[in-house]
This record gives C-alpha cells, sequence and structure tokens, in this order.
C-alpha cells in the first residue's frame, strides 16, 4: 500500500465476531502507524457509507470478521464507493464464507468432503438427522461460533430452537483429524502449522488468554 497514505482500518461490526474484530482491528491499525501511515479506525454500522465519505481514505483496511465484514457485504460497499481495499473481492468472499457453497466449489475441483447437509434448527432439535457422531455449525459463520459436536452414544440431539437461531444450520459428518495450517504469501506456500489444543479448537482457545 505504498501509494495510499491515508488508510481506514474497518473494525468491530454487527457480526458474532465482534470482539475479536475489535482487537484485530486495534492492532492492526497500530501496525499500520507505526509504518508511517495516517490512520482513522472505524466501527463499521449501518452508516459507514457516510463515515467513509468523511473520511475520504486513500484505502481501506478491512479488519471485520464474520458476515458482513468478509461475506462480500463491505466489499460490495467499498467498491460501489470505488476505494481500494485489502481482503478477497466480492464473488469469492460470498462463496467462502458460505459453506454449502464453498463445499460445491471445492467438490467440482475433486477434493474429499464430509458428507453434510443443511436442516433446520427444529429438524434437527426433533431427532438425529444423520448417524452420530456429527457436527452442527451455522453455515456462514466463522471462528468456530455456534459448532455443536455430537459424540457417539448421545442420548439426544442439540436442542437449537430458540428464538435467535438461524433457520438453516449444516449438519456435516465429525471428521477426526490433526489441526494444521498454512499461510500462504505472494503464491507460496510456507511452513505448516500443527495447532494442539485442549478438547478441539474452538472459538475460547482460538482468542482467550492463555
Amino acid at each position: 500500500m505504498a501509494k495510499y497514505k491515508n488508510i481506514v482500518v474497518l473494525k468491530g461490526g454487527p457480526s458474532a465476531e465482534r470482539e475479536v474484530s475489535l482487537v484485530s482491528g486495534r492492532e492492526c491499525a497500530q501496525g499500520l502507524r507505526d509504518a508511517g501511515y495516517v490512520v482513522k479506525e472505524i466501527d463499521a454500522g449501518d452508516d459507514l457509507p457516510e463515515q467513509l465519505r468523511a473520511a475520504k481514505p486513500d484505502a481501506v483496511f478491512n479488519a471485520l470478521h464474520g458476515r458482513w465484514g468478509e461475506d462480500g457485504c463491505v466489499q460490495g460497499i467499498l467498491e460501489w464507493m470505488k476505494i481500494p481495499y485489502t481482503h478477497s473481492g466480492v464473488m469469492a468472499s460470498a462463496v467462502a464464507m458460505d459453506k454449502e457453497r464453498a463445499k460445491a466449489v471445492f467438490e467440482a475441483e475433486g477434493l474429499p468432503l464430509a458428507e453434510s447437509i443443511l436442516a433446520s434448527p427444529a429438524d434437527i432439535a426433533a431427532d438425529h438427522v444423520m448417524p452420530m457422531p456429527y457436527v452442527v455449525k451455522p453455515y456462514n459463520e466463522g471462528s468456530s461460533v455456534g459448532i455443536h459436536i455430537v459424540t457417539e452414544g448421545a442420548n439426544t440431539p442439540p436442542q437449537l430452537n430458540t428464538p435467535d437461531a438461524p433457520a438453516l444450520l449444516m449438519v456435516e459428518r465429525y471428521v477426526p483429524g490433526r489441526e494444521l495450517t498454512v499461510a500462504v504469501m505472494d503464491g507460496e506456500a510456507l511452513d505448516v502449522t500443527e495447532i494442539i489444543a485442549e478438547g478441539w479448537y474452538d472459538y475460547a482457545a482460538k482468542y482467550e488468554a492463555g
């Protein structure tokens, strides 16, 4: 971003990952300031277009997490306003955040996938919708938000039929294994890192101190 001097960092937002995004945004903003950029931090809400017009940034650093910030919505606003930004584009963001559509892309490329279905919270609460063990999760969230692992021999399925439950959830066959992550920079895969957590790599393991 050498040719851009005035940077807006988007953070916070309305998603379930708001608190993590506030931390990410704060740290990214400080890093940019240390690198010599003029930085304004914006807690992205419904008035985001108005705040961007007032700030007049050369570019936007997107530190939002979760829906709206990562699913193509904010990317669409920035495209419409013709503001350069970090992050994938609208289509890639929308597809990647939708687990069902992302899996369709992976399947088309020949990758092996765990079988899954979309089901309503009422159907999931009524009976096991697939053989145990399986995982129930939002089909369009990140950071392990709202995940329930149903182990072998569970007496009842998860009771998720609450007023604030999403209309559809993904139910996917549980596949045990190691947690591996690989960073890619300039098209080159870097070292493979294994992540070891107590239990499974849930939201608390990812973000809580210690």
